[in-house]
């Protein structure tokens, strides 16, 4: 399997992922950025904003090639004598709705291979509610689980776990959702999280990832799209998106990733919302659906049932 290979269906995800969120939402139209990576290769940046459902959203896709840059070599474990050139692709998404009661959504699936043939996929995708509804978090929990299962007994358990460490807003002491499944360094034929399966079964497993949004988001889009909200929760919305800015920002690695190895800056911050606030020590009401939403906001909460 090429490089060229994976690229392709990451195109081919985009694009229906596009069309499928166009459909749902109903008015707003994803409009096209084309880039060029300055170490060579580029990307397809698509954004959405002011819709019937999606106030701002992004689906992009990448392929950039290039030298690891410096800081990162040894946190990819390379030697002195490795070549260091690489090609990064993949599609990472970001949704955040008009409507409180429709969840912010990130999906992110890649492929990364170094000149020297060692390659490895990631990715994940999590939910962020404004107001977790436990009905949904099961639900997308069992379709992460059957999704993973599909490939591997383990990759749910272990991948869920992952996702509850990574996705943690650690100075809030909070889980920035209800979590979801985040990989990292799945190496063909390799033990560990590539689990001993080779390149063609971890990249069956990460389409299976990409495939398992659409089909999810836009059913949420749909059931919550009409729901009435009231001031107070759209202003409990600013808050929660400001927590997910806080998250990206200082914890991030994708964000970090992309910064420091000077890439697009306006995609980059795509994951952003349009508006975010922060209230100085915001406490609610006791026995409210946000005082409901803070509680589970925690790791280790076995939504798969």
């Amino acid at each position: 399997m090429k490089v060229e290979d994976i690229e392709s269906f990451f195109k081919d995800l985009q694009d229906r992922i596009c069309l499928s969120v166009e459909d749902a939402d109903g008015a707003g139209k994803f409009k096209e950025d084309l880039w060029e990576h300055h170490s060579g290769g580029g990307g397809r940046t698509r954004l959405i904003q002011n819709g019937n459902v999606i106030e701002k959203g992004g689906v992009n896709f990448s392929s950039v090639k290039g030298e690891v840059h410096p800081r990162l070599r040894q946190q990819m474990q390379l030697g002195d004598t490795d070549d260091f050139h690489f090609t990064a692709t993949g599609v990472s998404i970001v949704m955040h709705p008009r409507n409180p009661h429709v969840p912010i959504i990130h999906m992110n699936v890649r492929y990364f291979e170094l000149s020297n043939g060692t390659c490895w996929f990631g990715g994940g995708i999590d939910l962020t509610p404004h107001y977790v509804i436990e009905e949904d978090a099961i639900v997308f929990h069992n379709v992460l689980k059957s999704a993973c299962d599909k490939h591997h007994p383990d990759f749910y358990t272990k991948f869920k776990t992952w996702a509850d460490d990574y996705f943690f807003i650690q100075h809030r002491n909070e889980t920035r959702g209800i979590g979801g499944v985040f990989f990292d360094y799945l190496k063909p034929d390799e033990a560990g999280y590539g689990s001993n399966l080779s390149k063609e079964e971890l990249f069956a497993f990460v389409k299976e990832i990409g495939e398992s949004f659409a089909p999810f988001y836009t059913n949420l889009m749909t059931k919550y799209k009409d729901y009435s909200f009231t001031e107070e929760q759209k202003q409990w919305q600013y808050l929660r998106r400001g927590r997910y800015v806080e998250f990206n920002l200082v914890w991030d690695r994708g964000t970090k990733f992309g910064l420091e190895t000077n890439g697009r800056t306006e995609s980059i911050l795509m994951s952003l919302p349009p508006q975010a606030n922060w209230e100085y020590n915001f406490i609610p009401e006791e026995n409210s659906l946000e005082a409901k939403t803070l509680t589970l906001l925690r790791k280790g909460i076995d939504w798969a049932k």
